[in-house]
């Protein structure tokens, strides 16, 4: 291996794990388990808030898109977001990105020893984690090829689950059917209460859950050095978003809430339990268990390689420790992704001191940090797009520059309805602080270094 090859992340990501990845990315835990809530608070009319909200995160993902195709031979995003915004926001967003994936991947670990728990009730909740994240790690450490291969399967086991609620549902609406005493319609969405039984502000309050459902669809942006046919793959993945969140997130709300009307749903459980226990299906429980659990290690298994890769990328531009750009024969950043898993191990210690509340408080200012990821990369493609006015020829964003600024405008008012909701309020002031605290942050970094 030569000087050059040592410092190159290894291409083996393929098409179906770029493929299934960006799918993984779309359908997270908040879509079986968080949608009970949203369902609660809007109704019907969540199917809308699904809709707006998939059209402004395919703008988003087409302008990723176009910045990740500009030069393939870019490790990531960050490295646009370095060209374009500068080196300062390229350290506030990939010091923000990892660490919001690690206290992101915390709390979704926090929840896989209760879902063990489930079936070995004496297991103690902190070794249900320790298992997860040792495995997790020593799989990242073998071979990308190997991190694709499992989040295909987990990606596999979520679409699964979400196909066979749509099925049931379209059998059931064809045969007329009852469950729980009342029929199975299409009808059950507009004559409970009407599309909007909550009005205007559930409506719009909304939007705040169908956004966070969303987090991590991003993480394509962190596979560009390490695809092997990124002009093919990454337009595929992101081509048919469309098509995926009309089918997963749209069609399962249709389905949902025409077996059982939306004011039945309990936003203490999952909807999907709810409904395949009323329709009488055996374990639903179980089934619904297991899935969740694929879920939650899915979303471990996205944070230990986005924090591995966020580390690689801003100690290639010297705004983290050189030793995280070191890449072992299998070309793995080993250092990178040791340090990041090392620190979710803290999660066992965390879970047992901490309470619960402080858990809830950290998972919301990690998906608001997202939506900061969201903008970064957006404003990252409108200096791009200013620089190039051509744009990129073979990916190019539709509707340009309307749909990127009315994309931006889109998030930057979703971060001002987070103000006006009192469970999101505080999360939402502290990562403002943490925002300024890093900009100022690389200014002392950089002055140090100065000095040296």
């Amino acid at each position: 291996m030569n000087s050059e090859q040592k410092h190159k992340l290894n291409r083996s990501l393929k098409s179906r794990h770029i493929t299934m990845i960006a799918i993984g990315g779309a359908i997270g835990t908040g879509l079986f388990l968080g949608s009970g809530s949203a369902i609660h608070a809007a109704g019907p009319s969540i199917i809308l808030s699904y809709l707006i909200v998939g059209i402004f995160i395919f703008f988003m993902m087409r302008a990723l898109g176009e910045l990740l195709l500009e030069d393939t031979s870019r490790v990531s995003v960050m490295d646009s977001i370095r060209i374009y915004l500068g080196d300062r926001w390229e350290f506030v967003a990939g010091w923000m990105y990892w660490a919001c994936w690690l206290t992101l991947a915390m709390t979704d670990l926090t929840a896989t020893g209760i879902y063990l728990r489930y079936w070995f009730p004496s297991l103690p909740q902190w070794a249900g984690p320790l298992i997860i994240v040792v495995t997790l790690m020593l799989i990242n450490m073998i071979n990308v090829g190997l991190f694709g291969e499992l989040e295909s399967w987990f990606s596999t086991i979520k679409v699964l689950a979400i196909v066979s609620l749509i099925a049931v549902g379209a059998v059931l609406i064809i045969m007329h059917a009852h469950v729980s005493g009342r029929a199975v319609s299409l009808g059950n969405l507009v004559n409970n209460g009407g599309f909007f039984p909550t009005g205007l502000s559930g409506f719009i309050l909304s939007f705040q859950m169908v956004v966070f459902a969303f987090v991590g669809i991003e993480m394509v942006g962190l596979t560009a050095g390490e695809t092997k046919n990124p002009q093919k793959d990454i337009p595929k993945a992101i081509n048919t978003l469309p098509v995926r969140i009309g089918l997963f997130y749209i069609g399962s709300m249709m389905a949902l809430m025409s077996i059982y009307p939306w004011f039945h749903v309990k936003a203490t459980s999952s909807p999907f339990v709810q409904v395949f226990a009323a329709i009488g299906i055996p374990f639903a429980a179980g089934i619904l268990n297991f899935v969740v659990l694929t879920s939650a290690m899915s979303a471990t298994n996205s944070a230990i390689f986005s924090t591995s890769r966020s580390l690689y990328a801003l100690a290639r531009s010297d705004n983290a420790p050189k030793r995280f750009k070191q890449l072992s024969p299998q070309a793995v950043p080993t250092k990178a992704l040791t340090f990041s898993t090392l620190i979710l191990f803290i999660n066992v210690v965390l879970n047992y001191i901490i309470p619960s509340g402080f858990f809830e408080i950290i998972s919301s200012i990690s998906t608001i940090t997202f939506v900061f990821t969201w903008l970064f990369i957006l404003f990252a493609h409108v200096k791009y797009r200013k620089a190039h006015p051509a744009g990129n020829e073979s990916f190019k964003m539709p509707g340009y520059p309307l749909t990127s600024w009315a994309t931006i405008i889109f998030f930057l008012a979703v971060l001002v309805i987070l103000l006006f909701i009192q469970a999101t309020r505080i999360p939402m002031i502290l990562t403002t602080i943490v925002f300024i605290l890093l900009a100022a942050g690389y200014s002392m970094t950089k002055k140090a270094k100065v000095n040296k």
